[in-house]
């Protein structure tokens, strides 16, 4: 697992190095901060990214998050200090583990493991939101296409969602597609 280190401080990115390398992780690459974060991030590709901020500043801050929300990879931040603001911000970013005063060599390797997790378990609950938000779009359209067809042809409601299968199977579409395009036509055609 390759993991991008990001530290202001070469003593601490040495206390991170040395702690993965323990852990038997040692694809590491180390970002420098002064640089531009999310080109230097892009060239390494890590799997995971570890921040380590002394003191933050609240444009510092702001800068990390927007790098986290641009990367879709799991995060782990550490910080001295903290506010509720600063850690609600690391949260709203996608940061997947938030750590204040807590950077010690013998715990970044479960650090690094809860981020990666939460990240994960994060992706699956964003994929099956999008999948519900799917499958409800198409069903509504295809209720709004069997109103369509209800209305226009006079059928009920059994034999206008049967006309929506057969001619989904018979053009190699999906009922969805085929009620999509009876509502756009609906749409655009009115009352002719």
């Amino acid at each position: 697992m390759r993991i991008a280190i990001i530290d202001t401080s070469t003593t601490r990115a040495a206390i991170i190095s040395d702690g993965l390398r323990d852990a038997g992780l040692g694809d590491l690459v180390l970002i420098d901060p002064a640089g531009p974060l999310l080109a230097q991030l892009e060239a390494a590709r890590p799997e995971v990214v570890l921040v380590n901020l002394e003191n933050p500043s609240r444009d510092v801050l702001e800068d990390f998050f927007a790098m986290s929300r641009a990367l879709a990879r799991p995060i782990a931040m550490f910080v001295d200090q903290s506010d509720a603001e600063s850690t609600a911000a690391a949260v709203d970013a996608g940061v997947s583990a938030y750590i204040v005063d807590g950077l010690a060599k013998q715990r970044i390797k479960p650090v690094l493991d809860l981020a990666v997790r939460r990240f994960q378990a994060f992706a699956r609950l964003q994929n099956e939101l999008a999948e519900a938000k799917s499958a409800l779009a198409d069903r509504q359209a295809v209720d709004r296409a069997k109103a369509i067809l209800m209305k226009r042809r006079g059928l009920d409601e059994p034999a206008a969602y049967a006309l929506l299968r057969n001619h989904a199977m018979q053009s190699n579409r999906r009922i969805a597609e085929i009620a999509e395009a009876i509502v756009t036509s609906d749409a655009l055609m009115g009352d002719l």
